[in-house]
């Protein structure tokens, strides 16, 4: 019987690409979106052509409003009738310094960066006997820098949270997190901006999806694997 798995943020960028790899494998998928409804229908109606045999359904869910959230795991597992793996890859990216962060968006960053993860965690531990966690951090974890503050802090917490959890949960749950650098291209950018940003990693290469896709089977196949977090950045968190 095929795995159910739910990626918040389904429909674009890294988590549609997360998406289309674990649908290659096998999962039946709930594809997770806030406001792309056009991109999410597409995507859902494609992989439903290419994997016939399996499962596809969508969820709208706006991960800022927590009463929102709170309801997401039970709309799952009441579609499926179990949920097998959570991937928090869902967030927002704001820049601002400390000094320039308003009330308004420390707490947007902080609700769909952690909050929300943390009630999915809480959720799906509470709905089901064992499963397995992911949770999409940031290389931004192990440095300082400022100028991204309110997002950065909110990773590092989405860190301890993966830790705290994994200790809590466990045997019965595995909780993991990935940490990557800059894999996709923002909007408006080329890949020339990714290999600009290489060339300031030990690498000098870009990272790119695949390290993340090929970390994910890892820690889905790697059962003694629980509380880490591994890195797909080309090495800049050593610096």
């Amino acid at each position: 019987m095929a795995k159910v798995a739910l990626i918040t943020g389904s429909a674009v960028r890294i988590g549609r690409e997360i998406s289309h790899h674990l649908a290659i494998q096998g999962w039946n998928l709930a594809l997770h979106y806030n406001s792309s409804s056009s991109e999410v229908t597409d995507f859902a109606t494609l992989l439903q052509k290419n994997f016939p045999d399996q499962h596809f359904y969508i969820f709208k869910a706006d991960l800022g409003d927590i009463s929102q959230s709170s309801l997401l795991i039970n709309r799952v597992i009441d579609q499926f009738g179990t949920l097998d793996l959570l991937i928090n890859n869902a967030s927002v990216f704001e820049a601002s310094t400390l000094k320039k962060t308003t009330n308004d968006l420390f707490k947007q960053q902080t609700v769909v960066n952690y909050m929300t993860p943390f009630v999915l965690i809480r959720d799906f531990a509470n709905k089901s006997n064992t499963g397995q966690v992911i949770n999409m951090v940031d290389t931004r974890i192990s440095n300082n820098k400022y100028d991204f503050f309110a997002y950065s802090l909110s990773k590092k917490v989405l860190t301890e949270l993966t830790k705290m959890a994994a200790l809590e949960l466990a045997p019965k749950f595995r909780i993991n997190a990935i940490a990557p650098g800059a894999a996709i291209a923002p909007v408006g950018k080329d890949n020339a901006y990714l290999e600009k940003i290489a060339l300031n990693t030990p690498m000098k290469v870009p990272s790119g999806i695949n390290p993340i896709l090929k970390t994910i089977d890892y820690i889905i196949d790697n059962q003694d694997l629980t509380g880490q977090i591994i890195y797909c950045d080309g090495g800049s968190h050593l610096e």
